[in-house]
């Protein structure tokens, strides 16, 4: 129900601003944009043309909702809005932003362009996002804010709270950072403990020393796999000497779990790894998929290669041929749904180093059950659905879809393992790798199985 009313919202927001639009009405829209959450304004944008979507961007005024509007988009569109503005523009729709916004937004823009918006603010802010942008890709560095609330180890209580009702830039205060005299990261103290502890005690009395950090190098994957074990709001991201950097908030995790999840889910498919293929041109999609199906190719030439060097065998029991698609189909559909749990369970955390053998039999396992239900129910209907072909070929067929997903099974949960022990993407191992390699092997296994019991 709740989804229904959010769908219709959206519509009457889209025909709302195609209405105003195509009228020009700059003063109505201005008010419907200040009303509009960004984020269903987000949803709705993508519905614009490339004009439309211009001339609604110019409408949208400095502050807080610029900013959170322009963090929904999607980076392509980031992007394109912003190489068409001026600089000063720019700097003036993300001078409030966080330090992570802001080296988020003109990290998606060239150097050249993102260069000459730095320099508009102001040096404090320079220096912060310079420092953040000069982090990896993906990592923790370049998600983390820097606006972080931090006390003194020695400080009471009372001062504390004292102190944080001051406070107004600092971001996520949801935990207290506890410092030493060196400036190094000695504790968490969290408001409830806060609230309701004496108003002279220290905080070092209340706070815990247990602290799970992260380093500014650490992979963004990582970082939410911390986040989402341990149902933190923040992580801290510490440099070697145990000094505070920043933190990740969890919001910054939820966009990379969406992120994360998107990317593994084109790789398994076979269609690259960009984020954002749908808003890509034909030709650049077309070009996104080719190495990908590539593999494909290869392994339906060999497949094809293998079924012509035993032309013999389908030219004598013709029947052979009528079950070549099943075979290879059983064995390609339980070769990737393998592949995708281990991948899953890989990115969650839950396949460790030490249980990949045990996750290895428990999957070859199931390929047994099922290879040996399918097997049985395929053969019985190779042998009285062809009743004049040699009574053997329903234990031939039984057997070869049995073996082809046994061995379909350990490929597709193999290969995964194996990648991430050689420090490779799993997800790169699905869909097209898996589909090929088992389809090869399947092939050559029903017509070496077929040459045994037909005495071919």
């Amino acid at each position: 129900m709740r989804k229904e009313m959010f769908e219709h919202e959206i519509t009457i927001l889209k025909d709302t601003f195609s209405r105003l639009l195509r009228r020009n009405a700059e003063t109505n829209l201005k008010k419907i944009i200040k009303k509009t959450h960004p984020a269903d304004l987000a949803i709705i944008f993508r519905y614009f043309t490339e004009n439309e979507q211009v001339q609604v961007f110019k409408l949208i005024e400095e502050g807080s909702q610029a900013i959170e509007f322009l963090t929904e988009l999607d980076e392509t569109l980031i992007e394109k809005l912003l190489t068409l503005e001026d600089s000063n523009r720019i700097a003036n729709l993300i001078k409030n932003a966080s330090t992570n916004d802001q080296s988020y937004i003109l990290g998606l823009l060239n150097k050249a362009q993102a260069k000459s918006i730095i320099e508009l603010l102001k040096t404090e802010e320079q220096e912060e996002i310079e420092e953040l942008m000069a982090y990896p890709d993906d990592s923790a560095g370049s998600l983390m804010t820097t606006d972080v609330f931090t006390l003194f180890q020695e400080t009471s209580c009372k001062m504390a709270l004292k102190t944080l009702q001051d406070q107004k830039d600092a971001e996520m205060v949801f935990y207290l950072y506890v410092t030493d005299d060196e400036n190094c990261l000695v504790g968490i103290a969290s408001l409830r403990a806060l609230a309701t502890t004496s108003s002279n005690t220290p905080l070092k009395d209340i706070m815990v020393r247990q602290i799970h950090s992260v380093r500014p190098e650490t992979d963004q994957e990582e970082v939410a796999q911390i986040v989402a074990q341990y149902n933190y709001l923040a992580v801290p991201v510490l440099d070697i000497q145990n000094h505070l950097l920043g933190i990740v908030t969890v919001d910054d995790v939820v966009d990379v779990i969406r992120e994360e999840a998107t990317e593994d889910f084109l790789k398994m498919a076979g269609a690259g790894e960009d984020r954002e293929i749908l808003l890509k041109s034909s030709w650049e999609n077309a070009k996104a998929r080719i190495p990908w199906l590539f593999a494909s190719w290869v392994g339906g030439v060999l497949a094809a290669t293998i079924i012509g060097f035993f032309e013999h065998m389908l030219t004598s029991i013709i029947a052979l041929a009528a079950f070549i698609p099943i075979i290879i189909g059983m064995g390609g559909n339980i070769g990737t749904q393998s592949s995708t749990i281990i991948v899953r369970g890989i990115a969650t955390g839950r396949i460790e180093f030490g249980n990949e053998l045990k996750i290895l039999i428990k999957e070859i396992q199931v390929g047994v059950i099922l290879g040996s239900l399918y097997g049985f129910l395929l053969g019985l209907f190779a042998r009285y659905s062809f009743i004049e072909a040699d009574p053997f070929l329903g234990v031939v067929v039984g057997l070869s879809i049995c073996c082809s997903m046994v061995i379909a099974a350990a490929v597709g949960a193999f290969t995964p393992l194996i990648l991430r022990k050689l420090d490779i993407d799993p997800a790169i191992a699905t869909g097209p790798f898996v589909t090929t390699s088992v389809d090869i092997l399947g092939v050559l296994l029903y017509f070496i199985i077929a040459g045994l019991f037909l005495n071919m």
